[in-house]
Protein backbone atom coordinates (compact mmCIF):
# COMPACT_ATOMS: atom_id res chain seq x y z
CA UNK A 1 0.00 0.00 0.00
CA UNK A 2 2.80 2.30 -1.12
CA UNK A 3 2.37 6.12 -0.51
CA UNK A 4 -1.57 6.29 -0.20
CA UNK A 5 -2.64 6.81 3.71
CA UNK A 6 -5.00 3.86 4.38
CA UNK A 7 -7.23 2.81 7.45
CA UNK A 8 -7.53 -0.33 8.94
CA UNK A 9 -10.75 -1.70 11.21
CA UNK A 10 -9.07 -4.39 13.47
CA UNK A 11 -11.52 -6.22 15.63
CA UNK A 12 -9.56 -8.67 18.40
CA UNK A 13 -10.12 -8.99 22.06
CA UNK A 14 -6.66 -10.12 22.17
CA UNK A 15 -4.98 -7.39 24.36
CA UNK A 16 -1.14 -8.47 23.21
CA UNK A 17 -2.32 -9.22 20.07
CA UNK A 18 -4.27 -6.64 19.02
CA UNK A 19 -2.09 -4.19 20.62
CA UNK A 20 0.71 -5.48 18.57
CA UNK A 21 -1.20 -5.00 15.05
CA UNK A 22 -2.52 -1.71 16.19
CA UNK A 23 1.26 -0.49 16.79
CA UNK A 24 2.67 -2.17 13.56
CA UNK A 25 0.06 -1.42 11.33
CA UNK A 26 0.42 2.41 12.43
CA UNK A 27 4.17 2.20 11.72
CA UNK A 28 3.54 1.07 7.99
CA UNK A 29 1.50 3.87 7.54
CA UNK A 30 -1.49 2.95 8.14
CA UNK A 31 -4.21 4.67 9.93
CA UNK A 32 -5.95 1.66 12.66
CA UNK A 33 -8.79 1.42 14.82
CA UNK A 34 -8.86 -1.47 17.30
CA UNK A 35 -12.03 -2.34 18.54
CA UNK A 36 -12.23 -5.21 20.82
CA UNK A 37 -15.70 -5.69 20.71
CA UNK A 38 -18.09 -6.46 17.94
CA UNK A 39 -20.78 -4.74 17.90
CA UNK A 40 -19.04 -1.38 18.13
CA UNK A 41 -16.89 -2.08 14.88
CA UNK A 42 -20.00 -2.77 13.23
CA UNK A 43 -21.36 0.66 13.78
CA UNK A 44 -17.87 1.94 13.00
CA UNK A 45 -17.56 -0.02 9.65
CA UNK A 46 -21.57 1.06 8.41
CA UNK A 47 -19.82 4.82 8.29
CA UNK A 48 -18.16 3.92 5.93
CA UNK A 49 -14.17 4.97 5.53
CA UNK A 50 -12.08 1.55 6.05
CA UNK A 51 -10.49 0.14 3.37
CA UNK A 52 -9.85 -3.45 4.87
CA UNK A 53 -10.79 -5.13 7.97
CA UNK A 54 -9.07 -6.95 10.33
CA UNK A 55 -11.38 -9.60 12.38
CA UNK A 56 -10.89 -12.46 14.82
CA UNK A 57 -13.49 -15.08 14.82
CA UNK A 58 -14.32 -15.04 18.45
CA UNK A 59 -15.17 -12.37 20.31
CA UNK A 60 -16.79 -11.61 23.48
CA UNK A 61 -20.20 -10.38 22.17
CA UNK A 62 -20.48 -11.92 18.99
CA UNK A 63 -18.71 -13.88 16.37
CA UNK A 64 -16.42 -12.43 13.43
CA UNK A 65 -18.49 -14.58 10.85
CA UNK A 66 -21.74 -12.82 12.61
CA UNK A 67 -20.32 -9.33 12.21
CA UNK A 68 -19.46 -10.44 8.18
CA UNK A 69 -23.28 -11.72 7.45
CA UNK A 70 -24.55 -8.87 9.35
CA UNK A 71 -22.51 -6.20 7.61
CA UNK A 72 -23.55 -8.44 4.23
CA UNK A 73 -27.45 -7.83 5.03
CA UNK A 74 -26.95 -4.28 5.23
CA UNK A 75 -25.17 -4.17 2.06
CA UNK A 76 -22.23 -3.21 3.91
CA UNK A 77 -19.64 -6.36 3.21
CA UNK A 78 -17.63 -4.84 0.48
CA UNK A 79 -14.77 -3.62 1.81
CA UNK A 80 -11.64 -6.61 1.62
CA UNK A 81 -12.18 -9.04 5.49
CA UNK A 82 -9.03 -10.82 6.48
CA UNK A 83 -10.43 -12.96 9.06
CA UNK A 84 -7.60 -14.08 12.03
CA UNK A 85 -8.13 -16.99 15.35
CA UNK A 86 -6.61 -19.59 17.28
CA UNK A 87 -8.96 -22.25 16.66
CA UNK A 88 -9.40 -22.21 13.03
CA UNK A 89 -10.66 -25.06 10.64
CA UNK A 90 -10.42 -25.74 6.96
CA UNK A 91 -14.35 -26.41 6.52
CA UNK A 92 -14.56 -22.88 8.07
CA UNK A 93 -11.80 -21.43 5.91
CA UNK A 94 -13.30 -22.42 2.44
CA UNK A 95 -16.90 -21.39 3.73
CA UNK A 96 -15.52 -17.80 4.46
CA UNK A 97 -13.59 -17.34 1.42
CA UNK A 98 -16.45 -18.53 -0.95
CA UNK A 99 -18.93 -16.11 0.75
CA UNK A 100 -16.48 -12.66 0.04
CA UNK A 101 -13.82 -12.99 2.65
CA UNK A 102 -10.29 -11.77 1.15
CA UNK A 103 -8.43 -14.20 3.36
CA UNK A 104 -8.10 -16.00 6.19
CA UNK A 105 -4.98 -16.17 8.67
CA UNK A 106 -4.74 -18.73 12.02
CA UNK A 107 -2.73 -17.33 15.06
CA UNK A 108 0.28 -17.45 15.52
CA UNK A 109 0.88 -15.82 12.44
CA UNK A 110 3.94 -13.47 11.07
CA UNK A 111 2.75 -9.99 11.33
CA UNK A 112 4.71 -9.62 8.45
CA UNK A 113 2.39 -12.11 6.54
CA UNK A 114 -0.75 -10.26 7.43
CA UNK A 115 0.57 -7.33 5.74
CA UNK A 116 1.78 -9.28 2.64
CA UNK A 117 -2.29 -10.34 2.23
CA UNK A 118 -3.15 -6.58 2.64
CA UNK A 119 -0.11 -5.69 0.08
CA UNK A 120 -2.40 -8.14 -2.59
CA UNK A 121 -5.55 -6.45 -1.50
CA UNK A 122 -4.21 -2.93 -2.92
CA UNK A 123 -5.78 -2.77 -6.32
CA UNK A 124 -9.15 -3.12 -4.66
CA UNK A 125 -9.14 -1.25 -1.47
CA UNK A 126 -10.54 2.33 -1.86
CA UNK A 127 -8.40 5.15 -0.91
CA UNK A 128 -9.94 7.97 1.16
CA UNK A 129 -11.30 10.70 -1.11
CA UNK A 130 -10.66 14.14 -0.62
CA UNK A 131 -13.63 15.53 0.98
CA UNK A 132 -12.61 12.86 3.72
CA UNK A 133 -9.78 15.41 5.02
CA UNK A 134 -10.54 18.36 6.81
CA UNK A 135 -10.51 21.52 5.45
CA UNK A 136 -7.39 22.90 7.84
CA UNK A 137 -6.94 23.37 11.64
CA UNK A 138 -7.24 26.94 11.03
CA UNK A 139 -10.06 28.37 12.95
CA UNK A 140 -11.76 29.75 9.96
CA UNK A 141 -11.49 26.29 8.40
CA UNK A 142 -13.36 24.46 11.37
CA UNK A 143 -15.76 26.96 11.07
CA UNK A 144 -16.38 26.33 7.33
CA UNK A 145 -16.26 22.67 7.63
CA UNK A 146 -19.21 22.84 10.61
CA UNK A 147 -20.72 25.02 7.54
CA UNK A 148 -20.40 22.81 5.26
CA UNK A 149 -21.73 19.84 7.18
CA UNK A 150 -24.79 21.62 7.81
CA UNK A 151 -25.77 23.03 4.36
CA UNK A 152 -24.89 19.86 2.97
CA UNK A 153 -28.05 17.86 3.31
CA UNK A 154 -29.76 20.99 1.76
CA UNK A 155 -30.77 21.84 -1.95
CA UNK A 156 -29.92 25.30 -1.14
CA UNK A 157 -27.83 27.37 -3.88
CA UNK A 158 -24.74 28.38 -2.42
CA UNK A 159 -22.36 31.35 -3.53
CA UNK A 160 -18.47 30.46 -2.71
CA UNK A 161 -16.46 33.35 -2.64
CA UNK A 162 -12.59 33.97 -2.32
CA UNK A 163 -9.29 34.50 -4.24
CA UNK A 164 -7.82 32.39 -6.91
CA UNK A 165 -6.10 29.42 -5.84
CA UNK A 166 -7.50 28.90 -3.00
CA UNK A 167 -9.52 25.70 -3.43
CA UNK A 168 -13.23 27.01 -4.36
CA UNK A 169 -13.92 23.93 -6.08
CA UNK A 170 -12.41 21.17 -3.46
CA UNK A 171 -15.08 23.45 -1.53
CA UNK A 172 -18.07 22.69 -3.88
CA UNK A 173 -17.00 19.45 -4.18
CA UNK A 174 -17.01 18.23 -0.49
CA UNK A 175 -20.25 19.95 -0.53
CA UNK A 176 -21.73 17.98 -3.09
CA UNK A 177 -20.45 14.64 -1.60
CA UNK A 178 -22.40 15.89 1.97
CA UNK A 179 -25.40 16.43 -0.11
CA UNK A 180 -25.88 14.10 -3.66
CA UNK A 181 -22.70 11.80 -2.82
CA UNK A 182 -24.41 9.28 -5.97
CA UNK A 183 -25.01 12.00 -8.22
CA UNK A 184 -23.18 13.40 -10.47
CA UNK A 185 -20.90 16.40 -10.01
CA UNK A 186 -20.31 18.89 -13.18
CA UNK A 187 -18.01 21.54 -13.11
CA UNK A 188 -17.27 24.25 -15.83
CA UNK A 189 -14.99 27.26 -15.47
CA UNK A 190 -17.24 29.57 -16.97
CA UNK A 191 -13.95 32.10 -17.41
CA UNK A 192 -12.46 29.83 -19.57
CA UNK A 193 -15.00 29.65 -22.70
CA UNK A 194 -15.90 32.25 -25.29
CA UNK A 195 -19.88 32.87 -24.94
CA UNK A 196 -20.68 30.57 -28.06
CA UNK A 197 -18.53 27.60 -26.33
CA UNK A 198 -20.42 28.13 -22.91
CA UNK A 199 -23.66 27.89 -24.41
CA UNK A 200 -23.19 24.77 -26.16
CA UNK A 201 -21.72 23.15 -22.89
CA UNK A 202 -23.76 24.19 -20.40
CA UNK A 203 -27.29 24.04 -22.69
CA UNK A 204 -26.02 20.85 -25.42
CA UNK A 205 -27.28 21.12 -29.29
CA UNK A 206 -29.67 19.37 -31.46
CA UNK A 207 -28.30 17.29 -34.62
CA UNK A 208 -27.42 20.15 -36.98
CA UNK A 209 -27.65 23.04 -35.02
CA UNK A 210 -24.98 24.42 -36.67
CA UNK A 211 -21.94 23.74 -38.70
CA UNK A 212 -19.92 20.54 -37.41
CA UNK A 213 -22.95 19.94 -35.01
CA UNK A 214 -23.22 15.96 -36.64
CA UNK A 215 -24.69 14.23 -33.47
CA UNK A 216 -27.28 15.59 -30.72
CA UNK A 217 -24.96 16.63 -27.11
CA UNK A 218 -26.37 16.71 -23.77
CA UNK A 219 -25.46 19.75 -22.25
CA UNK A 220 -24.40 20.32 -18.90
CA UNK A 221 -27.55 21.19 -17.29
CA UNK A 222 -28.66 18.15 -18.42
CA UNK A 223 -25.18 16.15 -17.16
CA UNK A 224 -25.99 17.34 -13.93
CA UNK A 225 -29.33 15.96 -13.06
CA UNK A 226 -30.01 15.37 -10.02
CA UNK A 227 -26.64 15.93 -8.84
CA UNK A 228 -25.02 19.35 -8.50
CA UNK A 229 -23.56 21.75 -11.33
CA UNK A 230 -20.60 23.70 -10.56
CA UNK A 231 -20.35 27.12 -12.17
CA UNK A 232 -17.03 28.13 -11.70
CA UNK A 233 -15.97 32.19 -11.98
CA UNK A 234 -19.89 33.03 -13.02
CA UNK A 235 -19.00 36.70 -12.88
CA UNK A 236 -16.63 36.24 -16.38
CA UNK A 237 -20.65 35.69 -17.71
CA UNK A 238 -22.08 38.34 -20.24
CA UNK A 239 -25.21 40.05 -19.55
CA UNK A 240 -26.86 37.45 -22.28
CA UNK A 241 -25.62 34.57 -21.13
CA UNK A 242 -26.92 35.58 -17.53
CA UNK A 243 -30.37 35.89 -18.65
CA UNK A 244 -30.17 32.54 -20.42
CA UNK A 245 -28.80 31.20 -16.80
CA UNK A 246 -31.50 32.46 -14.56
CA UNK A 247 -34.28 31.13 -17.19
CA UNK A 248 -32.99 27.78 -16.62
CA UNK A 249 -32.69 28.46 -12.86
CA UNK A 250 -35.95 29.79 -12.64
CA UNK A 251 -37.83 27.29 -14.87
CA UNK A 252 -35.74 24.03 -14.18
CA UNK A 253 -36.27 23.37 -17.79
CA UNK A 254 -33.51 23.82 -20.63
CA UNK A 255 -33.43 24.10 -24.35
CA UNK A 256 -30.77 22.60 -26.60
CA UNK A 257 -29.39 24.77 -29.01
CA UNK A 258 -31.53 24.54 -31.96
CA UNK A 259 -33.98 22.83 -30.32
CA UNK A 260 -37.40 24.06 -29.47
CA UNK A 261 -38.64 21.25 -26.70
CA UNK A 262 -37.63 22.21 -22.73
CA UNK A 263 -35.96 19.07 -21.17
CA UNK A 264 -36.31 19.31 -17.21
CA UNK A 265 -33.47 19.16 -15.26
CA UNK A 266 -33.24 19.15 -11.66
CA UNK A 267 -29.77 20.08 -9.77
CA UNK A 268 -28.09 21.55 -7.02
CA UNK A 269 -26.66 25.01 -8.39
CA UNK A 270 -23.00 26.15 -7.00
CA UNK A 271 -21.71 28.93 -7.87
CA UNK A 272 -17.99 30.73 -7.72
CA UNK A 273 -15.96 34.07 -7.99
CA UNK A 274 -12.64 35.55 -7.38
CA UNK A 275 -14.65 38.96 -7.69
CA UNK A 276 -17.23 40.91 -5.23
CA UNK A 277 -20.01 40.31 -7.06
CA UNK A 278 -22.05 42.16 -5.18
CA UNK A 279 -19.94 45.45 -6.25
CA UNK A 280 -20.24 43.95 -10.25
CA UNK A 281 -24.04 44.29 -9.31
CA UNK A 282 -23.83 47.87 -7.85
CA UNK A 283 -21.81 48.70 -10.98
CA UNK A 284 -24.53 47.43 -13.58
CA UNK A 285 -21.68 44.12 -14.79
CA UNK A 286 -23.96 41.32 -13.71
CA UNK A 287 -27.63 41.29 -12.98
CA UNK A 288 -29.54 41.35 -9.75
CA UNK A 289 -31.41 39.12 -10.03
CA UNK A 290 -29.12 36.07 -10.73
CA UNK A 291 -26.90 37.14 -7.74
CA UNK A 292 -29.87 36.77 -5.45
CA UNK A 293 -30.82 33.67 -6.85
CA UNK A 294 -27.52 32.04 -6.61
CA UNK A 295 -26.33 34.03 -3.28
CA UNK A 296 -29.04 31.99 -1.15
CA UNK A 297 -25.81 31.34 0.98
CA UNK A 298 -22.50 32.37 0.67
CA UNK A 299 -19.26 30.58 1.62
CA UNK A 300 -16.26 32.99 1.63
CA UNK A 301 -12.88 31.24 1.83
CA UNK A 302 -10.03 33.00 3.58
CA UNK A 303 -7.05 34.03 1.40
CA UNK A 304 -3.93 31.54 2.81
CA UNK A 305 -2.21 34.41 3.98
CA UNK A 306 -5.01 35.13 6.35
CA UNK A 307 -4.60 31.57 8.09
CA UNK A 308 -1.47 30.89 8.95
CA UNK A 309 -2.08 27.76 10.79
CA UNK A 310 -3.41 26.17 7.63
CA UNK A 311 0.38 26.56 6.01
CA UNK A 312 2.41 23.69 7.85
CA UNK A 313 -0.67 21.67 7.62
CA UNK A 314 -1.23 21.67 4.36
CA UNK A 315 2.37 21.08 3.60
CA UNK A 316 2.96 18.05 4.78
CA UNK A 317 0.20 16.83 2.57
CA UNK A 318 1.65 17.97 -0.14
CA UNK A 319 4.97 16.99 0.57
CA UNK A 320 3.11 13.27 1.57
CA UNK A 321 1.34 13.53 -1.91
CA UNK A 322 4.40 14.38 -3.99
CA UNK A 323 6.52 11.39 -2.30
CA UNK A 324 3.83 8.59 -2.72
CA UNK A 325 3.57 9.64 -6.54
CA UNK A 326 7.51 8.88 -6.87
CA UNK A 327 7.04 6.02 -4.38
CA UNK A 328 9.46 7.54 -2.05
CA UNK A 329 9.73 8.53 1.55
CA UNK A 330 8.45 11.73 1.90
CA UNK A 331 10.24 15.48 2.48
CA UNK A 332 10.33 17.23 5.43
CA UNK A 333 10.21 20.60 6.30
CA UNK A 334 13.48 22.14 8.32
CA UNK A 335 12.41 24.84 11.10
CA UNK A 336 13.59 27.81 8.87
CA UNK A 337 11.62 26.36 6.14
CA UNK A 338 8.43 26.63 8.19
CA UNK A 339 8.96 29.74 9.52
CA UNK A 340 9.75 31.33 5.72
CA UNK A 341 6.66 29.71 4.61
CA UNK A 342 4.85 31.24 6.93
CA UNK A 343 6.58 34.56 6.44
CA UNK A 344 5.87 34.41 2.81
CA UNK A 345 2.47 36.29 1.32
CA UNK A 346 0.93 33.82 -0.66
CA UNK A 347 -0.48 35.60 -3.80
CA UNK A 348 -1.74 32.48 -5.91
CA UNK A 349 -2.59 30.78 -2.45
CA UNK A 350 -2.95 27.21 -1.58
CA UNK A 351 -2.67 26.23 -5.51
CA UNK A 352 1.22 28.26 -5.05
CA UNK A 353 1.77 26.62 -2.22
CA UNK A 354 1.43 22.88 -3.90
CA UNK A 355 3.31 24.20 -7.09
CA UNK A 356 5.97 25.37 -4.94
CA UNK A 357 6.62 22.08 -3.27
CA UNK A 358 6.24 19.88 -5.99
CA UNK A 359 8.82 21.78 -7.90
CA UNK A 360 11.63 21.18 -4.39
CA UNK A 361 10.30 17.45 -4.56
CA UNK A 362 11.39 17.38 -7.78
CA UNK A 363 14.50 19.29 -7.89
CA UNK A 364 16.23 18.79 -3.87
CA UNK A 365 18.42 16.25 -3.13
CA UNK A 366 18.01 15.96 0.01
CA UNK A 367 15.15 14.93 2.64
CA UNK A 368 15.27 17.96 4.65
CA UNK A 369 13.86 21.22 2.51
CA UNK A 370 15.67 24.53 3.72
CA UNK A 371 14.02 27.74 2.78
CA UNK A 372 16.65 28.05 0.38
CA UNK A 373 15.18 24.90 -1.65
CA UNK A 374 11.74 26.41 -1.55
CA UNK A 375 12.18 30.03 -2.95
CA UNK A 376 14.28 31.42 -5.29
CA UNK A 377 15.26 34.48 -2.88
CA UNK A 378 13.91 33.64 1.05
CA UNK A 379 11.96 36.41 2.75
CA UNK A 380 14.73 39.02 4.11
CA UNK A 381 13.89 38.50 7.41
CA UNK A 382 14.70 35.04 7.69
CA UNK A 383 17.83 33.81 8.62
CA UNK A 384 19.35 31.19 5.84
CA UNK A 385 18.00 27.71 6.57
CA UNK A 386 18.85 26.28 9.93
CA UNK A 387 20.64 29.03 10.87
CA UNK A 388 17.90 30.32 13.32
CA UNK A 389 16.64 26.36 14.47
CA UNK A 390 17.21 25.04 18.23
CA UNK A 391 19.69 22.74 18.87
CA UNK A 392 17.33 20.44 19.52
CA UNK A 393 15.18 20.74 16.43
CA UNK A 394 17.86 20.60 14.13
CA UNK A 395 19.61 17.26 15.74
CA UNK A 396 15.96 15.88 15.34
CA UNK A 397 15.37 16.90 11.86
CA UNK A 398 18.95 15.23 11.36
CA UNK A 399 18.01 11.92 12.52
CA UNK A 400 14.29 12.11 11.70
CA UNK A 401 15.83 12.50 7.96
CA UNK A 402 18.57 9.69 8.42
CA UNK A 403 16.08 7.09 9.67
CA UNK A 404 13.95 7.52 7.62
CA UNK A 405 16.32 7.50 4.15
CA UNK A 406 17.05 3.58 6.23
CA UNK A 407 13.53 2.77 5.71
CA UNK A 408 13.23 3.32 2.69
CA UNK A 409 16.64 1.45 1.79
CA UNK A 410 15.36 -1.17 3.37
CA UNK A 411 11.69 -0.78 2.00
CA UNK A 412 10.51 0.21 5.39
CA UNK A 413 11.38 -3.64 6.81
CA UNK A 414 11.67 -2.84 10.86
CA UNK A 415 13.97 -5.83 11.68
CA UNK A 416 16.32 -5.09 8.63
CA UNK A 417 16.63 -1.48 9.04
CA UNK A 418 17.27 -1.71 12.92
CA UNK A 419 20.02 -3.87 11.48
CA UNK A 420 21.21 -1.16 9.66
CA UNK A 421 21.16 1.98 11.84
CA UNK A 422 23.22 -0.63 14.73
CA UNK A 423 20.41 -0.24 17.38
CA UNK A 424 17.42 -3.05 18.13
CA UNK A 425 14.13 -3.13 16.79
CA UNK A 426 12.19 -1.87 19.95
CA UNK A 427 14.94 0.88 19.62
CA UNK A 428 13.49 1.77 16.50
CA UNK A 429 9.98 1.32 16.84
CA UNK A 430 10.62 3.84 20.20
CA UNK A 431 12.56 6.18 17.74
CA UNK A 432 9.52 6.51 15.06
CA UNK A 433 7.05 6.90 17.39
CA UNK A 434 9.28 9.88 19.05
CA UNK A 435 9.80 11.32 15.92
CA UNK A 436 6.55 10.72 14.19
CA UNK A 437 7.70 8.37 11.60
CA UNK A 438 5.44 6.51 9.51
CA UNK A 439 5.58 5.28 6.01
CA UNK A 440 3.03 8.21 4.77
CA UNK A 441 4.48 10.62 7.02
CA UNK A 442 1.41 10.73 9.37
CA UNK A 443 2.01 11.22 12.77
CA UNK A 444 2.63 7.93 14.77
CA UNK A 445 0.39 7.07 17.77
CA UNK A 446 2.26 7.39 21.51
CA UNK A 447 -0.09 4.87 23.19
Amino acid sequence: MNGMPTRICLIDDDPVMGEALSLRLELEGHTCDWFKLGQPAIQAIGKGGYHAVICDIQLPDISGEEIFHSLREEGRAMTPFIFITGFGNVDQAVRLIKQGAADYLIKPFDPDTLLDKLGLLRGTLKIAPDHAEPLGPSPAMVFLDHLLARIGPTQSSVLITGESGVGKERIARKLHVLGRPEQPFVAVNCGALSETLLEAELFGYEKGAFTGANKTKHGLFEQAHDGTLFLDEISETSPAMQVKLLRVIEERQVIRVGGETGIGVDFRLVAASNQDIKNLVEDGRFRQDLYFRLNVIQLRVPPLRERLDDIPWLAERFLNVCAAHRSRVPKRLSPAARQALQQYPWPGNVRELKHLLERACVLTDGQVLGPNDLFDKPPASLAPDLANAKLGDYLNECERAYICQALHEQDWRIQETANRLGISRKGLWEKMKKLAISRNGEAVRAD
